[in-house]
């Protein structure tokens, strides 16, 4: 066995922890979709037979709110709108301009529950691949590829991974997660260790203005999260990509988050961005730092 098929193995374990082996089990005990066809627009939609939906649309919602926090979407199933705490249609159609997935091997590290893989399926990709530790959001996918029928491969690995699957990407996504690395540029050089001579690496992170090579390292949390470890500005990325070995790195856009991107809503029942900046000066957050600024590029191996 290798070590990858071990760490699998492994893995799969935590499918039976007391807290989401109901949840799988919920997923299980739901019939067969009768699904009339997807759609795989700003809300990724699988449109359901209607007799199907009249006699099983309750359990379909009781297993979706089992489920909850929903952070990436929005999905629809039916009838049924999960309106999940980002719009993150937001950042892919963002995104969407600067790649050409068609036959390549795409890797998606950090995916939640697979919003952006679902989508990316229009671009007819030779492989999707995400990768996430989160057995919440696994079992969310598997939720949601009940009725969406996609090929997409689901692995509970992290970033720190990519490295057993030698060069084997032509495009890798990695959104939201450097800032919450200790080490970004060992993260850099996981994430090029995973691609192919050639092969792209598409990010975003938090960042902070600023000509010089500098960064910010919050104390104890950053916008109420407290595992953000460097926020960058753009010179200090780009340092820490040449440091990590890739050959060039493009600015695709800058975006300030906001509440129409980040919003709280009945599927998180959790505090959102509102309660995460300061009600009297929403450029800064409850910390006093800077308000989340995005930055996104594209990285060349």
């Amino acid at each position: 066995m290798t070590e990858l098929e071990s760490l699998r193995r492994e893995r799969r374990k935590w499918l039976g922890w007391k807290n989401i082996a109901p949840l799988q089990e919920a997923i299980d005990t739901l019939p067969e979709p009768g699904v009339d066809g997807v759609e795989l627009g700003e809300v990724v939609t699988a449109r359901l037979e209607p007799d199907y939906e009249a006699e099983h649309g309750a359990q379909i919602e009781g297993v979706a709110r089992m489920l909850m926090p929903w952070r990436k979407g929005p999905f629809r199933l039916g009838e049924l709108l999960i309106d999940s705490e980002w719009r993150s249609q937001i950042k892919y159609d963002l995104l969407e301009p600067h790649f050409d997935l068609e036959d390549k091997v795409v890797g998606d590290i950090g995916c939640n529950n697979g919003y952006y893989l679902f989508r990316m399926q229009s671009h007819r990709p030779a492989r999707l691949i995400g990768f996430d530790p989160s057995p919440l959001y696994y079992s969310q996918f598997r939720f949601l590829n009940r009725f969406f029928r996609s090929p997409i491969e689901y692995e509970l690995l992290g970033v720190e991974h990519l490295p057993l699957f030698g060069q084997s990407f032509d495009t890798l996504f990695c959104l939201g997660v450097l800032y919450h690395r200790s080490d970004p540029v060992g993260t850099l050089k996981a994430l090029r260790k995973g691609l192919k001579k050639g092969g792209e690496l598409f990010l975003d992170t938090f960042m902070i203005e600023g000509d010089g090579p500098l960064c910010l390292t919050p104390g104890k949390t950053y916008s109420k999260i407290p595992n953000i470890y460097f926020i960058p500005t753009v010179k200090a990325l780009e340092n820490w990509c040449e440091k990590a070995g890739f050959s060039a790195m493009k600015v695709l856009t800058t975006r300030r988050t906001d509440r129409n991107e980040q919003r709280k809503t009945e599927w998180i029942e959790t505090q959102s961005l509102e309660d995460f900046l300061d009600p009297e000066d929403p450029t800064r957050t409850v910390e006093g730092y800077p308000a989340p600024l995005r930055l996104y590029v594209r990285i060349d191996n």
